[in-house]
């Protein structure tokens, strides 16, 4: 099983959605957007950015947890990691989306 973009509509009528990896495990977060197409163009941004080592920036969490963010060519996040346990485990993320996200299938749920 290949990994897949999972479409969700939100609580608040916009749409959001998360990467997942072949094992199920959430790897990556979008952001909220106020239309499909919109969301369509972040999955777009995730598929050709996800190859790019240099859009990817690591963060820590005030419980010094850490966690990555990918962004776009525009510098914008169009994707948030969960919070990791290690170095180590954040660089599996990382690998992770490189490896998924560019072929990954699109699974809508809002329909």
């Amino acid at each position: 099983m290949a990994g897949k973009f999972e479409v969700k509509a939100t609580k608040n009528g916009q749409f959001m959605f998360n990467l997942k990896a072949s094992n199920g495990e959430i790897i990556l977060t979008s952001e909220m957007y106020k239309t499909k197409k919109g969301l369509k163009n972040g999955i777009a941004s995730v598929r050709t950015n996800a190859k790019v080592p240099a859009h990817y920036k690591t963060m820590m969490s005030k419980k010094k947890e850490p966690y990555f963010v990918l962004r776009a060519g525009n510098n914008r996040v169009v994707g948030t990691s969960e919070l990791y346990s290690s170095d180590k485990a954040l660089a599996n993320g990382m690998d992770s989306v490189k490896t998924n996200a560019p072929g990954a299938a699109v699974d809508d749920q809002t329909k």
